[in-house]
């Protein structure tokens, strides 16, 4: 961005595979730069291809948009780019709440004992879906090398098998779902020896294996067979309405099987995983799809574009959460942001409410042990829910501003905004101890300098309010944090007639 000019440029590379940008200096003036984005490369990737005579080769897509309005026309831009890509599907147009037993809660080791008091105690809060996280097809706690077949563990689930938590999950009013990593077979798996050599990523005639690993080649008929049957398996036999779809070793430069280069075979590997993709959207439109990919590992918006919602992190502490969630906007929809609550008992009021803010600003994705929880605590969590059902009603209409600036990672305030129409959501955190007396925190708002505006607080309203304060004349909001420890607020605010 020109600071002086507020002349400023986005861009996004709509690949899921190997990309490079970079922005270079140009002797053709004082102020020329050249922006250069690419897909896979020689350098830095080692592709290359072959072009037979009158042959064609077509690159990676990239989304470039220019403002005149600074960072925040631009990544506005690039909002409006990303939701006209983007493949809308009924399945997923109310922006459900979903609860996932993973973070900070079970951790991977969901048991029948364990899930269907958490079912019940989610359900009472006001999720719609409920995903099993990792875990459900453990074979005796050794699974990470042994993963590939997805098939339920009876020894986690007694009496009933999975299916028993899973009509648990719908008798309580919820869609059910689980967590899967399909493109990889560990080293232990039996489909490592039912599938093909050829169905795998190979360098030098061996299968890549990558932290006992092997990566599967979606090239290869049998890779995408095996896949489809897991998926229609899980969807048909068992009601799965919610797959979390992770993406946790990576398969380095690619595969030399029937390629000129790893790269270039990479390449093709990532544009036949986008076909699976679609095939099985095509296949399952009653079944969301959520891009977790190890916390946003992998986030781009060639899975962007198909998938509904991206897990934005893996990062379990909520203070340093609320920097990735107010920072999330500016790479992905606010409607696809899935940022993770995760209130636990125990928890101040203040604590409390500072992690269900999170994910109050994106898709609510809720998880904690809520199902210890007293009374009281269910009651902050049953308000942030309804909050964001109300907020919800609004967030594909949304363009994100930040009167902070984008979040620093150790900034002791952070605020983003959603604005729609004539009104706007806007969180603050405060991340700061504050003993004894807190400092008012001014957030400049320089689109309604000038105009009347109404300013509510949305959540949590039980709590002690922050006194927000309008500034018609500077267009400045002013608000008082509670004094203590960390804490968060959501405002709702909307602009009168004048």
């Amino acid at each position: 961005m020109n600071g002086r000019t507020g002349s400023a440029w986005s861009w996004q590379v709509e690949h899921n595979g190997a990309w490079h940008w970079e922005v270079d200096s140009r002797r053709d003036s004082p102020n020329a730069f050249a922006l250069v984005v690419t897909g896979p490369n020689d350098a830095d990737h080692q592709w290359s291809t072959r072009l037979a005579p009158g042959g064609s080769f077509t690159s990676v897509p990239v989304s470039v948009a220019v403002s005149d309005e600074g960072y925040e026309g631009a990544l506005a831009a690039l909002t409006a780019q990303r939701r006209a890509i983007r493949r809308k599907r009924p399945v997923d147009a109310s922006l459900p709440v979903i609860f996932n037993d993973y973070m900070n809660t079970l951790m991977g080791d969901p048991t029948t004992a364990k899930l269907l008091p958490l079912v019940d105690a989610a359900a009472a809060a006001g999720a719609e879906y409920f995903c099993v996280d990792a875990g459900w097809y453990d074979d005796g706690g050794h699974w990470w090398d042994s993963v590939g077949e997805w098939l339920p563990f009876t020894g986690r689930f007694p009496d009933g098998g999975l299916d028993r938590v899973l009509d648990h999950i719908r008798a309580r009013g919820m869609q059910a779902g689980v967590w899967l990593e399909p493109e990889v077979v560990g080293v232990r798996s039996p489909m490592a020896d039912k599938l093909p050599d050829e169905a795998f990523l190979q360098r030098f005639g061996e299968r890549v294996v990558e932290h006992s690993r092997f990566l599967l080649d979606l090239r290869h008929p049998a890779a995408r067979e095996h896949l489809d049957s897991v998926v229609d398996r899980l969807v048909d036999d068992h009601g799965v309405r919610y797959f979390k779809l992770d993406y946790n070793v990576t398969p380095g430069a690619g595969t030399d099987r029937d390629a000129l280069s790893p790269g270039d075979g990479l390449l093709e590997h990532n544009r036949a995983h986008l076909g699976w993709l679609d095939g099985i959207l095509d296949r399952h439109p009653d079944v969301i799809f959520e891009n977790c990919a190890s916390g946003a590992m992998r986030m781009d918006y060639a899975m962007m574009s198909r998938l509904d919602l991206q897990s934005t992190s893996d990062q379990q502490d909520p203070r340093l959460y609320a920097a990735i969630a107010a920072a999330a906007p500016a790479s992905l929809l606010p409607e696809q942001a899935g940022n993770w609550a995760y209130p636990q008992p125990g928890m101040s009021d203040e604590e409390l409410a500072f992690a269900m803010v999170n994910g109050l600003v994106g898709r609510l994705y809720l998880s904690g042990r809520i199902d210890a929880m007293s009374a009281h605590e269910l009651g902050l969590v049953r308000e942030g829910v309804a909050a964001y059902q109300e907020v919800r009603e609004h967030l594909c209409d949304t363009t994100p501003f930040w009167p902070l600036a984008l979040p620093g990672w150790f900034d002791d305030v952070v605020a983003m905004g959603l604005r729609f129409g004539s009104s706007a959501y806007l969180a603050v955190w405060s991340r700061a101890e504050t003993p004894g007396r807190s400092t008012p925190v001014t957030l400049p708002l320089p689109f309604w300098q000038g105009r009347a505006v109404g300013v509510a607080t949305h959540y949590p309203r039980s709590l002690p309010s922050w006194t927000p304060t309008w500034g018609r004349s500077t267009g400045e909001l002013t608000v008082l944090p509670s004094a203590g420890g960390p804490g968060a607020r959501l405002f709702r605010l909307d602009m009168h007639p004048s």
